[in-house]
C-alpha cells in the first residue's frame, strides 16, 4: 500500500494499493476503524487480483471532498510552504544522483554486467 505514487512507481513495485491520503496515513484516518477496516479490506481483496507487473491502483477512498489538503499539488502553494518552511531540497528528477562519482562508476557497472544499479551499495 502506499500514498506516494510518484516514489511508489520510481522504486519498480511489483504491485500496489494507492490511498490518495496525505504522507502518513496509508491505511487511513486516525482513529476512524471502520474506514481503516475498509481501506485494508478493499487493499487485501485487490492484492488477491492483481496479476500485472508494476500495477499500481488507486482505492476509491477521499480524503476530503476537495483537494486543499494537497498543498504541494499546487506550485504557487508549494513555493510558499518551502519558503515557510526553509525546504531547501530540490525537486526530484527521473535520472539516479549520485553523492560521488565512484557510485555512479559502480552502479553502471553493475547495469552493464546485468546486475542491479542501485543494489551495489548494499554489497560487501
Amino acid at each position: 500500500m502506499t500514498s506516494a505514487e510518484s516514489i511508489t512507481r520510481s522504486a519498480g513495485v511489483p504491485r500496489a494499493a494507492l490511498l490518495d491520503f496525505p504522507l502518513g496515513h496509508t491505511a487511513g484516518k486516525a482513529n476512524d476503524r471502520e474506514e481503516q477496516r475498509a481501506i485494508l479490506t478493499t487493499a487485501l481483496e485487490l492484492f488477491a487480483t492483481l496479476q500485472n507487473p508494476g500495477e499500481i491502483v488507486r482505492l476509491p477512498f477521499e480524503w476530503s471532498r476537495d483537494e486543499s489538503w494537497k498543498v504541494l499539488s499546487k506550485p504557487e502553494a508549494a513555493a510558499e510552504t518551502k519558503s515557510e518552511t526553509k525546504d531547501d531540497r530540490e525537486e526530484r528528477r527521473d535520472a539516479p544522483q549520485y553523492q560521488l562519482s565512484a557510485d555512479q562508476t559502480r552502479a553502471a557497472e553493475a547495469l552493464a554486467s546485468g546486475g542491479c544499479p542501485t543494489c551495489v551499495f548494499f554489497e560487501g
